[in-house]
């Protein structure tokens, strides 16, 4: 018996040692439990229609397979954006002559490469990103999805915080898609320079030419990196896919989304890591890591290190601002943080629409409320904060009548 209780008290001790070292990156242990937990983003709420059959879409070809998955996921085509660095899962099949075509909303990013598979990525309000790849269905048959683990290789790496996020990849490509230098690893988001984005992608729309290394491939010769032209359809017909545009909009959007993901995905991690160690009880010390994520995030949603647009700004195709402004959340007076600015930066008012998202949302109380109330100060025109003075008393007056107005979860005292 006594040798039995002996076990039992190595084992607990064993145990919280164990704990007290673990950190918010383990996220299959608890309480995270990433991979054994059933997720409940909207994808995979999904899942069962969708393999059933009960959902019909057009197998005539890909191309009109493709515009008729976006259509049941409310993803618009003209979020269109073409990648022909071979950078993803699907590797060997991208290139130059074949790009591959990402898709987006607030919620679930879908990737398709013409010859090969489906990628989902949908936004979990608790785990983050949850991956999924199917082979277009022929002939009237259902999707079979599958999940994929080898997307977690890059997509819960040093790029995404080493969370389930969103990855974005900046190279310059040889003549078959293998990147020959990269730039901007490990960081996401508005706030990385011109100079150092889109490095793979096409790019359409009106942004200053040589201000970003879109739409051009390298040759190495004797060491030295010579940069070529490679305009949209040049290498290949853009008839094959739903548009002809990869949208210089979609792309600044999708930039901004990706920082705020997974910035925000981490934050989570660590919020529900530091209650659980803590048994809901906040140590000091974890109270002060919450703090200092909040404040980390809340200047990512007000943009305070936002890089400016190029001189004379960016126009992106009218169609994808039209799609991207169709669930816009205004004032009476009509105010939105949708509201475009893309003179000098990308919107009027500067605070982040991914406030509503369901990966905010989700986030765990401990952290929302830090993230509410530090928002509250920044925004507080009486007594104003050194960290946001780029902000005017007026953009922050409408910002805090935004939030107001649009988001109902606020402390009632914000």
């Amino acid at each position: 018996m006594r040798r039995c209780l002996l076990s039992i008290f190595i084992a607990i001790v064993s145990a919280s040692a164990v704990l007290a070292e673990q950190s918010y990156r383990d996220i299959d242990l608890p309480p995270h439990l990433y991979r054994q937990r059933t997720p409940r983003d909207s994808f995979t709420q999904m899942r069962a229609d969708l393999e059933s059959g009960r959902v019909a879409f057009d197998t005539s070809s890909e191309k009109a397979f493709v515009s008729s998955f976006l259509a049941r996921l409310r993803v618009p085509v003209s979020s269109q954006m073409l990648v022909f660095s071979n950078t993803s899962l699907q590797l060997r099949l991208i290139s130059p002559r074949n790009p591959r075509a990402l898709y987006f909303n607030e919620e679930v990013s879908v990737g398709y490469v013409p010859g090969g598979r489906i990628e989902v990525l949908s936004l979990d309000p608790d785990l983050g990103g949850i991956f999924y790849i199917f082979d277009i269905p022929r002939g009237g048959e259902p999707v079979r999805l599958e999940r994929s683990e080898r997307c977690m290789n890059c997509h819960a790496a040093e790029d995404t915080g080493h969370v389930p996020g969103m990855v974005i990849k900046s190279v310059v490509p040889g003549p078959t898609g293998g990147s020959l230098t990269a730039y901007r690893q490990g960081l996401s988001g508005h706030a990385i320079p011109f100079a150092q984005r889109f490095g793979g992608w096409h790019v359409t729309g009106r942004i200053a030419a040589g201000s970003h290394l879109g739409n051009v491939i390298g040759r190495l010769s004797a060491g030295t990196l010579t940069k070529l032209p490679n305009e949209p359809g040049q290498s290949f017909d853009l008839a094959r896919y739903p548009v002809a545009t990869s949208d210089v909009l979609a792309q600044l959007l999708h930039e901004h989304q990706a920082g705020f993901v997974n910035r925000v995905v981490e934050a989570g991690y660590r919020a529900r890591t530091d209650q659980f160690i803590d048994n809901g009880q906040l140590s000091a010390a974890h109270a002060q890591e919450l703090d200092a994520q909040a404040r980390l995030l809340t200047r990512y949603i007000l943009f305070a290190d936002e890089a400016p647009l190029p001189p004379g700004g960016a126009a992106g195709d009218a169609a994808f601002q039209a799609d991207f402004l169709r669930n816009r959340r205004a004032t009476p007076a009509g105010a939105s943080l949708k509201d475009l600015d893309l003179r000098t930066r990308l919107f009027r008012h500067r605070c982040s629409y991914m406030l509503y998202s369901t990966v905010f949302q989700g986030l765990p109380a401990p952290m929302k409320e830090r993230v509410y109330r530090r928002l509250a100060e920044a925004l507080n025109v009486a007594t104003p904060d050194a960290e946001y003075a780029y902000l005017a008393s007026a953009e922050k007056q409408t910002i805090r009548a935004i939030l107001g107005a649009t988001l109902g979860d606020l402390p009632r005292d914000w």
